[in-house]
């Protein structure tokens, strides 16, 4: 009788199995062999960037990690909200590189006739006023790759549903804590390029000289001391990305999250959760390019009701991972 070698025995094995209806092992699997758990998977590779269809916008992976949420007592320009400092556990996620651009939000209008309104709150003689205006007339020029703007919370949430029967993919607005773990990009100093607000023109497209001298009524607003060369909004992607990669997290527009607003962190979620039930107002964050050096920090937060629309507000989308 010819002798029965491991290697016979294993054949003999996967065509047992395939008699019976069931799926072949593979030849690692009968040798004994499995693969590695502790490599990551090529679709949560942290840094790993990613379109999930035609039209989606580029995400990058972020990965698992705590921080320190909030601001402590001496950062120049915290407001009580801001705490108490709390420590947060953040799971694998992945969030847009750029802010959504208008480009992109067109084409979620076309597909779906999705109406907007017609209110916008818009800048005259240096504040905000309600005008008659949407994304496509902001009250200052725009092109497809500007961050759309005049967008509420229900239309940024409607397009990340859209977004996610487009694609098969959980397409959602990132949590609060989520939004600022992938901010601070491991950084704990007030800014994610450091503490010094002059350094933003390299980063942020926040308030500065250049729309102090170009807008009226801008020349009692607080800017940062540099010039960053727009005066409204800059086209996604301009200016230096912080250590995750991605850009204009702080300045160019407020971005919506999940959260209700709560005005301090006293019981507030420690595992990277959105913090829901408390009226019916929405978290901001991350400033805009009228904004000061105080508005333009990785812990600053701003509330508004949830159907309330500026040509200050955007949004940029998150997406779960396996």
């Amino acid at each position: 009788m010819k002798q029965l070698t491991l290697r016979n025995l294993s054949g003999l094995i996967i065509t047992i199995l395939y008699l019976m209806g069931q799926p072949a092992l593979s030849q690692a699997a009968v040798h004994g062999k499995t693969a590695s758990a502790s490599k990551s998977s090529p679709a949560t590779k942290p840094g790993k960037i990613f379109r999930d269809c035609n039209g989606c916008p580029e995400m990058v992976v972020i990965h698992s990690g705590s921080f320190d949420m909030g601001s402590t007592d001496n950062e120049d320009g915290r407001s009580k909200d801001e705490g108490p400092v709390h420590r947060v556990k953040i799971a694998n996620f992945a969030i847009g590189k750029y802010e959504v651009t208008r480009g992109q939000f067109a084409a979620f209008v076309k597909a779906t006739k999705y109406i907007t309104g017609d209110k916008c709150q818009t800048l005259v003689k240096g504040n905000f006023e309600e005008h008659k205006g949407d994304w496509r007339a902001p009250g200052y020029p725009q092109e497809n790759i500007h961050p759309v703007v005049c967008i509420n919370w229900d239309d940024a949430t409607a397009y990340a549903k859209w977004l996610s029967h487009k694609s098969g993919k959980k397409y959602r607005l990132p949590t609060e804590s989520e939004w600022e773990y992938a901010a601070r990009g491991r950084t704990t100093t007030a800014h994610y390029w450091g503490n010094n607000p002059a350094d933003a023109c390299q980063y942020a497209n926040g308030a500065d000289k250049t729309a102090q001298a170009k807008i009226q009524g801008a020349q009692s607003w607080l800017i940062h001391d540099c010039t960053d060369g727009y005066v409204y909004t800059a086209p996604v992607g301009k200016f230096k990305p912080n250590a995750f990669g991605l850009y204009d997290m702080l300045g160019n527009v407020w971005e919506w999250t999940a959260d209700n607003y709560h005005d301090a962190y006293t019981d507030a979620p420690s595992e990277g959760s959105a913090w829901q039930g408390n009226g019916v107002r929405r978290v901001l964050r991350g400033g805009s390019w009228n904004n000061s050096p105080k508005n333009l920090r990785a812990a600053t937060r701003y509330a508004s009701e949830h159907e309330v629309r500026f040509s200050s507000f955007g949004f940029r989308l998150a997406r779960q991972l396996p």
